[in-house]
């Protein structure tokens, strides 16, 4: 798999404020690739620089294969910001060939893809509906509509499923894993960690302006594991007491237990064995993303405050 986009030592300052400060990261071509962070980590900073509203202070970005070219790049960039940017007052069929034809595309190609688009996303009621006259879940089908239909290699969502039901956010999804497995690659980025967690591929995590964490879902998972097992029995025993483990938590016939530096998960299910205990079901638990992120941001802030303080 070949690499669509190379950020290597991006700097971006604001008076005394380091938005970004020494990022780098790479992303690979047909991957969904999620950005993180809290309110004020960079974010939005890092994806004005790569979509060339922008310019980093130094460093160099590198988009399918050479140098970027913002004026030239543009066109293979479709980015939907969380700030939407439609026009109210226009009907939305006169606004999406309008933004189409921005994007390159002749008035019969963007007239194609437009009713291909709204029939996928059962919008083709909406043509002479004015933007001003949408909900917040349709305004934003319209949004993202006008991001992927000139097919861009690069597709940058800011928080996509905002407003959306659970019915139109599966539709949205389904989408974005369908353009992925064309070739285009997804930046994804939003405060929904579960959302992360389910599309991602790839994630890197920033956090006052600096990369903090970056690597595949599975890989930051098994990171910051915690030996932390759920065994289930047909009923639960008297007596728990192992040097091999230790009970943090118990509820109807499941153990919740971390295992000893020293010992692993197979002498947890010997000593149960020995005991001729009925295991129903025995399971890592491995920490959720919004757990690692929690955990990461605020111990970031910590070390923060104590260099201030120093």
């Amino acid at each position: 798999m070949s690499t669509i986009l190379a950020l290597e030592n991006l700097k971006k300052h604001y008076a005394a404020q380091k938005a970004v400060d020494d990022i780098s990261f790479t992303i690979e071509q047909g991957s969904i690739f999620g950005l993180l962070g809290p309110n004020g980590a960079g974010k939005t900073t890092l994806l004005r620089m790569i979509t060339g509203i922008f310019y980093p202070d130094s460093g160099n970005i590198q988009f399918d294969g050479r140098a970027f070219d913002p004026i030239e790049d543009i066109i293979k960039i479709g980015y939907m910001p969380e700030e939407r940017g439609l026009y109210k007052k226009m009907k939305i069929g006169e606004q999406a060939l309008y933004l189409a034809q921005l994007k390159g595309l002749s008035k019969h190609d963007a007239m194609e893809k437009i009713k291909f688009w709204f029939k996928r996303l059962e919008m083709e009621t909406w043509w002479n509906k004015k933007v001003e006259d949408l909900s917040k879940g349709m305004s934003q089908k319209l949004q993202f509509v006008t991001t992927v239909l000139h097919e861009p290699k690069l597709i940058i969502l800011d928080e996509p499923f905002s407003g959306l039901d659970p019915l139109n956010a599966n539709l949205i999804k389904d989408e974005i894993y369908g353009l992925a497995q064309r070739g285009s690659t997804v930046i994804f980025s939003t405060h929904r960690m579960e959302q992360v967690e389910e599309i991602c591929d790839h994630i890197v995590l920033v956090n006052l302006g600096k990369k903090i964490l970056d690597g595949t879902v599975g890989d930051i998972k098994q990171q910051f594991k915690e030996n932390k097992f759920s065994i289930k029995l047909s009923e639960l025993p008297v007596d728990t007491a192992s040097n091999a483990f230790n009970v943090i938590d118990q509820k109807a016939n499941e153990l919740i237990v971390k295992i000893e530096d020293g010992y692993k998960s197979n002498d947890v299910l010997n000593y149960f064995l020995q005991k001729q205990h009925n295991i129903e079901s025995f399971n890592e638990i491995l920490p959720s993303l919004n757990e690692i992120f929690i955990d990461l941001v605020e111990g970031t802030h910590a070390t923060a405050r104590a260099f201030q303080k120093n």
